[in-house]
């Protein structure tokens, strides 16, 4: 594998999430046999429209996943260091444009923002979402890896703390999104690889529930040589319907996405292409496991357009939380991940012994 530094593996990240999630984007939802019968295999960004409100986004648009990113992001920037939840509550409270609502978030963020405006703890927000088991921070914590780079610990702590914006402390959804921050905190090691990366989930995410599922499909699927095959493999394991987010159960999504990373060896286009292909919540999917694929191995793979064209779609996008490009996010992480190296080696310095 070549080398690859760690400036551009917070780009690859950051490149898999927002590109990978504005593809997915135009197929939420679907099932792979409708995105197979219209696209055969999907591989280009999309005009699309979410929540009936008759917006027709630019391709390359990105969604609300990506919004709730870039309020991390802008949190670590301006704080250079790792952030906790009240952090993260300020950019809200400063960042979130009133005309965003329905547009770029889902229904339920605008109760927590309402609640987040009334000065209750940031910590206690998550108490009054219906949906302790919803991907909506497995899907966008990449921020909280990258500042945690090589820190799985920390990025376990990160999750824990900042996701309780969204979900109950130690819930379902936060302990499956500690999938997420740490396999991009290991993928971000420089000697990192696909087995150091799973090794990772394996010894700090939850044993009981977490690993255990992954573990048990990584084996069922291990045998699957092409996004085709590992899409019918998980018909007979995730099939829900019926409820609200049906298709956005934490556990499935991160699951789906840690099999596509090993499938594709981490590379960051073939896992962004059989992510969007996959069916059911496609955005969230991509997110994941382009994230940590983007993490280990830069953004080389993907093509320049797809990239330009989802930083022209955020200069145009008016409801956005932040215009910043893809490579000006994450050079603010980067830059952010100095500082915090910096302050970090000062204290040990001090404390030689």
């Amino acid at each position: 594998m070549t080398k690859v530094s760690l400036r551009e593996k917070m780009y690859g990240c950051l490149v898999g999430a927002h590109v990978g999630s504005a593809m997915g984007a135009a197929v939420e939802g679907w099932s792979y046999q409708e995105i197979e019968e219209k696209y055969g295999t999907l591989e280009q960004l999309l005009p699309y429209h979410h929540y009936n409100n008759g917006w027709i986004r630019e391709p390359g648009t990105t969604e609300d996943g990506i919004e709730r990113q870039k309020l991390m992001i802008t949190a670590i920037i301006e704080k250079q260091d790792r952030v906790g939840a009240e952090d993260v509550r300020q950019i809200w409270l400063r960042d979130i444009k009133p005309i965003s609502a329905g547009k770029v978030s889902e229904p339920f963020e605008a109760t927590l923002l309402a609640m987040a405006k009334s000065g209750i703890p940031a910590r206690d927000l998550g108490k009054y979402c219906d949906y302790a088991g919803l991907n909506s921070f497995s899907r966008s914590c990449h921020p909280i890896g990258l500042i945690n780079a090589g820190d799985e610990q920390g990025a376990v702590a990160d999750v824990m703390e900042v996701g309780q914006l969204y979900q109950t402390s130690n819930s379902r959804g936060l302990k499956w999104a500690c999938v997420t921050a740490v396999a991009i905190a290991a993928a971000a090691k420089p000697k990192a690889t696909v087995d150091t990366v799973l090794g990772s989930i394996f010894d700090y995410c939850d044993k009981d529930q977490v690993v255990k599922e992954i573990d048990r499909e990584l084996k069922r699927t291990q045998s699957c040589q092409d996004f085709r095959e590992l899409r019918a493999a998980f018909d007979s394991v995730y099939s829900g319907c019926g409820i609200p987010y049906a298709f956005s159960s934490a556990n499935e999504v991160v699951t789906k996405a840690v099999c596509i990373f090993r499938m594709v060896g981490g590379n960051l286009k073939d896992a962004m292409v059989a992510a969007v292909n996959m069916g059911r919540d496609v955005d969230c999917i991509t997110a994941v496991s382009s994230g940590i694929s983007g993490a280990l191995t830069g953004a080389d793979s993907v093509p320049k357009e797809w990239i330009g064209q989802t930083d022209y779609a955020t200069s145009i996008n008016v409801y956005t939380n932040s215009q910043r490009t893809i490579r000006e996010h994450a050079d603010g992480l980067y830059q952010a991940y100095i500082a915090r190296y910096e302050k970090i080696k000062k204290v040990y310095e001090g404390m030689a012994i």
